[in-house]
């Protein structure tokens, strides 16, 4: 692993516990509420999805609850170890990288990746290992962190000459990432900031609608 996994990694090792004390209400009620019902929206039940960047493993096992057979994956052995609480009939976890997963070709219908994208130094490589992962048109959930969340400030010490372990990519350069790949845009859904009243979006495009959110949440189909 390159120095910037390396040290991303560690970075999240040690905060698996402070995820791990909120995970499941941001799941449920918080920033990650939107997340299942759009799943569910365009993947069939029964469907295998790789959860890739699972974390402590609460969002892969609201998918199991749903009907879904799910593989959680996260480079954190931490997070790892408190997903495994989970583990049971179609639900697994194993420790793995985005940019070289430990997966066959073509093993899930879909995968779902929220806010891990912005982990890896070369998020084209992690887009190219999603794609191989992923059955021929397969559905691929990616949530990516708005222009001002939070967790950016991440990416604030390359500015400075130091050590950065969060990238700085926008939404629609995801967007232009994945008609590079020949993707194909299916949906997608704002997860807005806080103060965000419903009459400061009406009428806006995309790109401003990503401009005011914590999070969008895109849903493509991989190339065929």
């Amino acid at each position: 692993m390159e120095e910037w996994g390396k040290t991303a990694q560690e970075k999240w090792e040690g905060n698996a516990g402070s995820w791990h004390s909120r995970s499941e209400e941001m799941w449920l009620t918080g920033s990650r509420k939107q997340i299942l019902p759009f799943v569910e929206k365009h993947v069939k039940k029964a469907s295998h999805i790789g959860d890739l960047g699972c974390g402590d493993g609460a969002g892969s096992h609201l998918l199991r609850q749903a009907g879904y057979e799910v593989t959680g994956m996260d480079f954190s052995n931490n997070m790892i170890d408190l997903a495994k609480r989970y583990e049971g009939d179609d639900l697994r976890f194993v420790q793995g990288d985005l940019t070289s997963m430990p997966f066959r070709d073509h093993a899930f219908n879909g995968v779902m990746a929220i806010n891990s994208i912005e982990w890896v130094e070369d998020p084209l490589k992690a887009l190219k290992e999603v794609e191989r992962v992923v059955v021929p048109g397969g559905h691929i959930v990616i949530g990516l962190l708005g222009p001002t969340a939070h967790p950016r400030e991440n990416a604030f010490p390359r500015l400075t000459g130091g050590k950065a372990v969060c990238n700085t990519m926008m939404p629609w350069e995801l967007v232009k990432l994945s008609n590079e790949l020949g993707w194909e845009a299916v949906d997608e859904e704002w997860v807005f900031k806080k103060g965000v009243k419903g009459d400061a979006i009406t009428g806006l495009d995309p790109e401003l609608k990503q401009a005011l959110s914590f999070m969008t949440l895109f849903m493509f189909t991989s190339s065929g």
